[in-house]
């Protein structure tokens, strides 16, 4: 059943049934379902509220309300979900180019491809975006009004849903990701040691003529200088 047919008409609904009717626009949709469109099923009603009250009773049950991608609809709950698994998953890992290109479009779209290729260093081949929209996590959103129109790319609802966010304000933040182990120490340290040697020299008040000589000054026994 699809949405357009879950209500021929949009009569309006008495508030004392408005949960019910919530429930039922739900329960009959083949997807997830904005607020916006369960409001304009049932007439224009304001439904928030209703979604609310059925989020809390179905919280404890066996299925559960969420929304995720600010589209509400049913699903297993989570401690429950290993009695209805028939067949074993198989993960299929993304690619260390293609986890890169993800994060930089989550946490900076819409981006172009030069400027994913920018933050990142290095060509992004038109295959590692292939692989991320045929997951249906990224898809196009137009093009930047800028010399040459270049295409740029941005998250979906689904991307949001596959990865448990509410919305891209849910995206972890830095102090998170060090915390989880998934950004790598070694860049770190690399920072931290540019960091140290631009204070050196930007601190280095010492004789240039001793650099022409060779002479370590700072490795001088105190008594001999003395």
């Amino acid at each position: 059943m699809s949405e357009d047919s879950l209500v021929e008409t949009t009569a309006a609904v008495e508030p004392d049934d408005l949960v019910r009717a919530v429930e039922a626009c739900l329960f009959a949709a083949e997807e997830p379902l904005t607020a916006q469109q369960i409001s304009a099923h049932l007439g224009g009603a304001e439904v928030r509220e209703a979604l609310r009250e059925l989020a809390a009773h179905y919280s404890a049950r066996g299925v559960q309300l969420v929304e995720l991608g600010r589209r509400w609809q049913f699903r297993t709950a989570p401690d429950l979900a290993h009695l209805l698994r028939r067949e074993k998953e198989q993960v299929r890992a993304l690619s260390r180019a293609a986890t890169e290109v993800l994060a930089i479009i989550a946490y900076h779209e819409p981006v172009s491809r030069a400027e994913i290729e920018a933050i990142r260093g290095v060509q992004t081949s038109s295959g590692t975006l292939d692989v991320l929209m045929e997951a249906g996590w990224v898809h196009a959103v137009g093009r930047r009004e800028v010399p040459g129109r270049p295409v740029i790319f941005a998250t979906t609802p689904d991307f949001l849903v596959h990865f448990g966010l509410k919305s891209r304000r849910d995206l972890p933040g830095i102090d998170e990701l060090k915390a989880a182990g998934l950004l790598d120490p070694v860049d770190d340290a690399f920072e931290a040691l540019v960091g140290d040697q631009e204070t050196t020299v930007s601190g280095d008040t010492a004789d240039p003529a001793d650099s022409a000589t060779g002479d370590d000054t700072s490795l001088e026994n105190p008594e001999q200088s003395a």
